[in-house]
């Protein structure tokens, strides 16, 4: 390759640049993209051509593809010397309901040709199930209890494929993300509808991350960190799903929330909501503060809730 001391000259800065790409270009990927701009070329994959000029907008350029559609993905290859990977798995039915088909597709393209240096990927720290409130580490093998996290543990296995071929792979394991300009991104609503809780002794422990340090942390994990490494996105609270709904409610200065037994719940909560009652964990989050060396909100949720309120 030419370099500044080869009688070729230095090579052009459009090859001399990182090029990094964005899979997933949502609230947090446009969020690491504001981060990113200017200081490396950048490109976002959108399967939705009406978005190409927010993602312009945001110092990206657009790729029109499908993760859904393998054969639109080979202009990938080659393309980009480190990803963020950050959509998530479709919803399958059927004998592949555990697959995450999109994560398989976007590491066969990144193999047709030059691999890229990193790859990071967001995965959910739900790929643990229920711990019974124990603090874990990345070490703590993943026991999946949904579909959804059974797809999410699918995902990683794709991604470590993808590291034995000489990637640098990275998982950031994510808890629940909020931020008061994102949507949902905190319980304001669910305050307002007066949506029950857990009574303590049937609540479990829940883990957030602002989405702003989230995205500090995806774009650490493009440059930092060992190869074939876990971190676990989480910030340094330990509150109870109900303790965390309190303090909301203080800060809004809305009523509390009723409490409810577990039985209860479940004839009057959606399913949905059902699930993240069903497991209770604490992240242990010093390898992310140790090895990518990211500076976390404490504390949160505190933080992020009078930002908007």
């Amino acid at each position: 390759m030419p370099s500044i001391n080869s009688p070729l000259g230095a090579m052009p800065s459009r090859f001399r640049r990182e090029r990094v790409l964005i899979v997933g270009c949502g609230d947090v990927g446009l969020r690491a993209a504001g981060l990113l701009r200017g200081r490396v070329r950048l490109m976002a994959l959108t399967s939705s051509p009406e978005r190409a000029p927010l993602l312009r907008q945001a110092g990206a350029t657009p790729i029109v593809a499908n993760l859904d559609t393998p054969a639109t993905l080979r202009r990938l290859s080659g393309l980009a010397t480190r990803v963020l990977h950050l959509a998530p798995p479709a919803r399958v039915e059927g004998p592949q309901w555990w697959r995450d088909a999109r994560t398989l597709a976007l590491a066969r393209a990144m193999r047709l040709r030059s691999l890229p240096s990193t790859f990071v990927y967001g995965s959910t720290s739900g790929v643990y199930g229920d711990c019974g409130g124990a603090l874990i580490s990345e070490t703590r093998a993943p026991r999946p209890g949904t579909p959804r996290a059974h797809r999410r543990v699918d995902a990683e296995r794709t991604v470590r494929w993808l590291g034995r071929a000489g990637v640098s792979a990275r998982i950031l394991r994510i808890p629940g993300i909020y931020a008061p300009d994102r949507e949902g991104g905190t319980p304001r609503e669910r305050l307002q509808k007066g949506t029950p809780v857990l009574r303590s002794e049937d609540d479990v422990y829940t883990n957030h991350i602002h989405a702003d340090d989230l995205a500090r942390a995806c774009v650490a994990a493009l440059w930092r960190g060992g190869p074939q490494r876990v971190f676990h996105a989480s910030d340094d609270s330990e509150l109870k799903m109900g303790d965390y709904v309190d303090l909301a409610a203080r800060l809004y200065g809305l009523p509390r929330p009723p409490r409810i037994a577990r039985e209860d719940a479940q004839a009057q909560l959606p399913l949905s909501l059902l699930s993240f009652m069903g497991e209770s964990r604490r992240l242990d989050n010093t390898r992310l503060k140790r090895e990518l060396r990211v500076r976390l909100r404490h504390p949160t949720v505190e933080t992020g809730l009078r930002s908007g309120a």
